[in-house]
């Protein structure tokens, strides 16, 4: 069930809330000690979860984030804070029809009525940044019209020029020790760029032709003359959720890890590019195992020495070469020697487990291992001669998709081959022999 409200849009007003969900989370984690403690932390993820809902914005990114990576949220609050905040996947708050409408007719110029045969004023879903309306075209297709929230774009300025909450953005995905400057940077990039739903068109189109003639992969396609800067219209899909794909028999689950496996891996080594946004609410599953991706607002490149060093890693991984793994990993990572290069290469090579032990099955406790290992390696950062290094750029959302991509994989919880699966496409593509 959504709420309608609207955006909270100043930068003092989004920093006041912020500050106050701080006291909250304290509170919680005070009475947590206490006998009520599952009643105190049910209690403050629901107003963390209200709060981050109508804010919208980078602050509902990391609810919805906190919902689904397994060691983002202390273990004790771990149950209360994925179940209040596990709504904002689905339904979060959502702005009101005559603001949509106004917008849709704006953007595309024309009255809603000549651009649709049919139109539902009732969001079937409602995001960080836009909410969902089934509408119909002249044609009879029925089609999906994303349009964003009236005042999110500044919403996210404000968010932007709240240091606090861009640091709480990178703590998720980067060590804040970094170099705040140009990891910001590159964090406002993309983050604004989800802005740009004309932008978020070319990218579908683009994933959509590098995954053509893949049988379980199913990308909408794009109605562009429906589609603006802020109206994006494809064709509805219709799907299960990944809470109910996790139900399914486990020949079905393995369908779908490899699919998403296919996806990702695909678009990073053949496609050079992934998609930086791994939520579940990006995924429909359909029972014949295939599974529908949604959402090309937050897309990374990748090019040059990180795209021919990420290709060497993967190629390592599925000849069982560790010295050639360890070899790309450093020079994709730039380091130098000491304590940190040797936990950094040892983290990243843990990352790369579901390949080398292929088959694996990825598990929640592999990730929360994952997110622990990211929390040793950042206590080098301010160890002397630890051999220490900045995290070179374009990496920062690879973090996020690691812990976010194997958190989905976690909840399907099945064995399967990723290594065969990665070797079927690089031969294709012939990146291997």
């Amino acid at each position: 069930m959504t709420t309608e409200k609207k955006v909270p849009e100043g930068r003092l007003n989004r920093f006041v809330r912020l500050a106050g969900l701080g006291a909250r989370a304290g509170a919680a984690h005070l009475l947590s000690r206490r006998v009520d403690a599952a009643d105190a932390a049910a209690s403050a993820a629901a107003q963390v979860a209200e709060v981050l809902g109508t804010m919208r914005g980078l602050a509902a990114k990391v609810g919805q984030m906190a919902s689904y990576v397994d060691g983002f949220v202390p273990e004790p609050q771990r149950e209360a804070y994925e179940s209040a905040l596990r709504s904002l996947r689905a339904a979060a708050p959502t702005s009101s029809p005559a603001a949509i409408r106004a917008i849709v007719e704006e953007d595309l110029g024309a009255p809603l009525g000549e651009l649709f045969a049919a139109w539902d004023d009732a969001p079937f879903a409602s995001a960080s940044i836009g909410q969902v309306h089934r509408a119909a075209l002249a044609d009879g297709r029925e089609v999906a019209v994303k349009v964003q929230h009236p005042g999110i774009d500044r919403a996210l300025a404000s968010d932007l020029e709240n240091a606090g909450v861009i640091q709480a953005i990178v703590g998720a995905v980067a060590p804040r020790e970094l170099d705040a400057k140009r990891v910001f940077a590159e964090v406002r990039a993309r983050f604004l760029e989800e802005l740009d739903y004309a932008l978020e068109a070319e990218r579908q189109r683009t994933f959509a032709g590098v995954h053509r003639g893949d049988p379980a992969i199913h990308i909408p396609e794009v109605i562009a003359s429906r589609s603006a800067r802020r109206v994006l219209t494809t064709e509805l899909a219709r799907g299960a959720t990944l809470e109910e794909a996790a139900t399914r028999d486990e020949r079905t689950r393995r369908a779908y890890a490899e699919a998403l496996w296919r996806f990702v891996f695909k678009g990073n080594l053949v496609g050079g590019m992934f998609n930086a946004d791994p939520h579940p609410g990006n995924y429909l599953f359909h029972p014949d195992g295939r599974v529908t991706f949604l959402d090309f607002g937050c897309v990374e490149p990748l090019d040059g020495a990180r795209l021919e060093h990420g290709r060497g890693m993967h190629l390592a991984a599925l000849r069982k070469d560790e010295a050639a793994f360890a070899r790309h990993a450093a020079r994709i990572l730039g380091t130098r020697g000491g304590r940190f290069e040797e936990l950094s290469l040892s983290y990243t090579r843990r990352c790369f487990e579901p390949l080398f032990s292929a088959p694996f099955r990825v598990t929640r406790a592999y990730v929360r291992g994952l997110v622990e290992g990211v929390m040793a390696i950042k206590e080098q950062f301010l160890v002397k001669d630890s051999g220490f290094v900045q995290l070179p750029p374009g990496m920062v959302f690879l973090n996020r998709l690691q812990f976010g991509f194997y958190s989905v994989l976690a909840r399907l919880d099945v064995e399967a081959d990723y290594a065969a699966v990665e070797g079927a496409f690089l031969r294709e593509a012939g990146l291997l022999e």
